[in-house]
């Protein structure tokens, strides 16, 4: 069974994405900051990480840098904001993000997008 963690702050969203992904068969974790989330990428070793850009104590660009820094095995990454800028687009993407999506979002373009990149 492959493993997603969720990290976001907004707890309705990760309640969203965590019972959607789940009916698809996907074990799903989920950490409610920056921080959390190292810690449980750590403890659980996902397949993939669903990462909010802004969040209290350590925003996603600092867990996406982190991640890329420490991590001997990449892992694949989808950034996820309601921020409209490229800028931001940009600067995840030079820190290797696997996806990047844009609150609001349908289930189903979340769906594909794990499913591309780690598979059922």
């Amino acid at each position: 069974m492959k493993k997603i963690l969720i990290i976001d702050d907004d707890m309705e969203i990760t309640e969203s994405m965590r019972l959607t992904l789940e009916s698809r068969g996907y074990q799903v974790f989920s950490g409610a900051d920056g921080n959390q989330g190292l810690a449980l990428c750590e403890q659980e070793s996902p397949d993939l990480v669903i990462l909010d850009m802004m969040m209290p104590k350590r925003s996603g660009f600092l867990v996406l840098e982190k991640l890329r820094r420490t991590l001997k095995i990449p892992i694949r990454v989808i950034m996820i904001t309601a921020n409209e800028g490229n800028r931001h687009k940009a600067y995840a993407e030079t820190l290797g993000v696997d996806d990047y999506i844009r609150k609001p979002f349908p289930m189903d373009r979340l769906l594909e997008s794990v499913e591309r990149l780690i598979g059922r």
